[in-house]
């Protein structure tokens, strides 16, 4: 642990073996994360080029909003963080992730803390140097700005620690740290509603680590801290539009008809893919069958995990109630967890869509302490020689896993640096390059799809405004319906279509003769058509 050393009037914090190692994992993780971020790797999308707007309206003062423009449940504090450095900066896809960079280092540290205290030093720095790791599913989760989910994880671990700290007594201010447990959750909760579950279990913790005090000023402190967290939320639902309210437009997400797979399939998908994807055992196209392991040893693994919270706490009866904390902990992770898979293979997309909806369970990063403990407890008893034939097997079995899930991780995460990183690059140049020739050249008012116009228009900072058509020339998915209203004003639009799309043939078609003379320019992929007269078929 670290230790405070006084020497000749000076004070400095000493850090142990474990928790020096651990630091050197965790700048390995930041600065492999930080050359990553200044290469715009992974690749930008329009997604991500949507908070990057909203921060720059942030900025500029023109915007305030609560949520994501186009929809109602999906909060923008991650444009708010980024705001500031965009006002000094201007648009920038490293400025736009920095403060992500900066969240998941404090996540890492935060959950270097927790597992020290309701583990052990080495286990924690195992924890870390996983953590440490990432293959492009996980840095793309951690870096990529596409709403909630690395502040999230922040906010869950601080609230897990100030129930640790009131349960044992190290917390001065206790009030005041209620408050700012609730606090956290109403901003978690606002930011984006898949770490409910957690929520759930941490209030619980919460509430059997100060149950007496909350029945008084600390509960009202909680109350009210949860309030102004949430208030963004809770006013834009009050004005919101009969029907567009967070809740229905999420009900009306979750229920969207379609052909509804097999629980077998849910499961397939949810397991042997989103959970091995989940940890960055698996490179983004998909996980082999062979990869699949951890995905079968997921929900077993929780299983063991829970039992041995129940002993240890068992064990613990009467023991004051800072030593019961550590598996009370224990046991709302892996709830937490299990909640989070139950909610996300009980959804089609789990079976229908696994490869690019795994990242709803980046969250599980959160039970990681508490899944591998089981196997850091067997794999120490064997090595220490304090179990029984059974156990040394069950020990050796333990090491085996652990083993091969560094080594995974580790090979995914090279073959990453190495290989995809570059092609994340290439494309990031492409989209760049195409930007650079319509604010050269224009037009400055275009159409074109839906993963091209937004990212466009950050790439521009605005100089290029783009509506979202769909692959037969109507009207798409605009997000921010001022675009579509200036393009729809403009005398001349031009059309950014890629070569070869089923966009690009339909308006071919529509222009007949005068497609050739319309085409301006050809450019990393797209061409650029500039017609005479505008071709609007929906009016």
């Amino acid at each position: 642990m670290s230790q405070t050393v006084h020497r000749r009037g000076r004070w400095r914090p000493r850090l142990d073996r474990p928790a020096l190692v651990a630091l050197l994992f965790g700048l390995a993780g930041v600065g492999y994360r930080l050359v990553l971020t200044l290469h715009t790797v992974p690749v930008s999308n329009s997604d991500e080029a949507t908070f990057g707007l909203a921060a720059l309206h942030i900025a500029q003062g023109r915007e305030l909003p609560v949520f994501l423009y186009g929809q109602r449940y999906m909060g923008v504090l991650e444009s708010y963080l980024a705001a500031p450095l965009i006002a000094v900066a201007g648009p920038s896809w490293p400025l736009l992730r920095l403060p992500l960079l900066l969240l998941y280092a404090v996540f890492l540290w935060l959950i270097h803390r927790l597992t020290r205290r309701i583990c052990s030093p080495w286990f924690a720095t195992l924890v870390v140097g996983l953590l440490a790791l990432g293959g492009e599913r996980v840095v793309r989760d951690q870096l990529t700005v596409v709403g909630g989910r690395p502040e999230v994880k922040v906010a869950v671990l601080l609230m897990l620690l100030i129930a640790v700290g009131l349960a044992r007594g190290t917390v001065r201010h206790r009030r005041l740290a209620v408050g700012l447990f609730g606090l956290l959750a109403g901003v978690a909760a606002w930011s984006d509603w898949l770490i409910l579950p957690y929520l759930l279990v941490a209030a619980l913790v919460l509430a059997w680590a100060a149950r007496r005090e909350l029945l008084g000023a600390a509960g009202a402190l909680l109350l009210a801290g949860f309030a102004v967290g949430i208030a963004p939320m809770i006013r834009d639902n009050l004005v919101a539009p009969p029907g567009e309210d967070s809740l229905s437009v999420f009900r009306e997400i979750s229920t969207r008809e379609g052909p509804t797979p097999s629980w077998s399939q849910r499961l397939d998908g949810g397991l042997l893919e989103g959970v091995p994807l989940a940890a960055g055992l698996c490179p983004v196209d998909g996980c082999a069958r062979w990869q699949g392991w951890f995905g079968l040893l997921y929900p077993v693994l929780l299983a063991v995990a829970a039992a041995l919270a129940v002993l240890a706490y068992r064990r613990a009866a009467g023991a004051p109630r800072g030593e019961r904390v550590g598996p009370v902990v224990h046991l709302a992770l892996v709830v937490g967890a299990a909640l989070t898979l139950l909610s996300y293979v009980r959804s089609p997309l789990a079976a229908t869509s696994p490869l690019d909806n795994a990242r709803y369970l980046s969250v599980l990063q959160l039970s990681l302490p508490a899944v591998l403990w089981p196997l850091w407890v067997a794999a120490v008893a064997c090595w220490r020689g304090t179990v029984g034939v059974l156990g040394r097997l069950a020990g050796a079995l333990a090491t085996a896993v652990l083993a091969a899930l560094a080594a995974t991780t580790l090979v995914v995460t090279v073959l990453f640096a190495i290989t995809g990183a570059e092609a994340s690059r290439v494309e990031e140049r492409q989209a760049r390059e195409l930007a650079d020739t319509l604010r050269a050249g224009g037009p400055h008012e275009v159409y074109g799809d839906y993963w091209t116009c937004n990212r466009l228009v950050f790439n521009t900072g605005e100089e290029v405004v783009c509506a979202v058509l769909d692959d037969g020339l109507t009207p798409g998915q605009n997000r921010y319906r001022a675009y579509w209203r200036q393009v729809g004003r403009a005398a001349r639009p031009g059309y950014v279509l890629e070569a070869g799309s089923a966009a690009e043939r339909r308006l071919r078609r529509l222009l007949g003769d005068r497609a050739d003379a319309a085409l301006v320019t050809e450019v990393a992929g797209y061409r650029v058509y500039h017609p005479e007269t505008p071709v609007r078929p929906w009016r």
